[in-house]
């Protein structure tokens, strides 16, 4: 007689944190749906297969506004995987679930800030006038370097380098339909054809650097700009990108 044994099985389940792009939608929806679909035909593929989440704690809006928004951006192939903000009775079953305690990333520490260390500099120094004839010892708080990636290869058509911890350098050229995400500034030793979106993670100081400058599309702190934004005076020259309030500025560089 053969005699089966049957064992109870434990269910593995994991923590695991991915990017998304949040959106945050602004009324009336038609009008932010019609700015969503020049970004889209501007910057083919941009939306397809990445995660998005739907950011409405800015705007007051109803379950049926929000429904529809959710639909016409299913039918646009942008994948809402949750909403985040508004209130709790906005969600019912069969939409996006609600998201809570979003992070931009979960390695990015902000550095400590200027003040800060320009008031124990004038601790210290009153210190030291009060004891001249000791001389005090300059103590430097040495700070963790800010992490990078370093991409030793040309970043093909299609592939995606993502890095939220800090700067992107690509030894190379990021060619059409290729795109780098960065938490930090980003650095093309090559042409910048395809996508370079720098600050992903809220950081306004970051950069964009590029030898030869051709991109699609190029973002700062979330704020984009495409090519058709951008003078045709900077296009094949070496170039620098930076955020100025809700702008993108460049340069060109010698």
């Amino acid at each position: 007689m053969t005699k089966v044994l049957t064992e109870p099985r434990s269910i593995r389940i994991k923590g695991r944190s991915f990017l998304a792009v949040v959106l945050t939608p602004d009324l009336p929806f038609a009008d932010w749906l019609t700015r969503l679909d020049d970004l889209a035909a501007r910057s083919a593929g941009f939306f397809l297969g990445r995660p998005v989440v739907l950011d409405i704690s800015e705007i007051d809006t109803d379950r049926t506004q929000l429904k529809m928004l959710i639909a016409e951006l299913a039918s646009r192939n942008v994948s809402v995987m949750g909403i985040e903000g508004g209130r709790p009775s906005l969600i019912e079953p069969g939409m996006p679930p609600a998201l809570k305690g979003g992070r931009a990333a979960a390695d990015y520490e902000v550095p400590e800030t200027d003040a800060a260390s320009d008031a124990a500099q004038t601790k210290s120094s009153k210190k030291s006038e009060k004891a001249a004839a000791t001389p005090t010892p300059v103590v430097v708080e040495a700070r963790e370097a800010t992490p990078s990636l370093i991409v030793r290869e040309t970043v093909r058509s299609g592939q995606s380098i993502i890095y939220t911890q800090g700067d992107v350098t690509v030894i190379g050229s990021v060619s059409s339909g290729a795109e780098i995400i960065a938490g930090g500034s980003v650095h093309i030793y090559g042409a910048l054809r395809g996508r370079a979106l720098a600050g992903c993670v809220g950081n306004a100081d970051a950069r964009i650097f590029c030898r030869k400058f051709e991109s699609e599309l190029v973002a700062i702190d979330g704020v984009y700009a495409m090519a058709d934004d951008m003078s045709s005076e900077l296009r094949g020259h070496p170039v620098q990108l930076w955020l100025d309030g809700d702008a993108i500025k460049a340069e060109t560089m010698q």
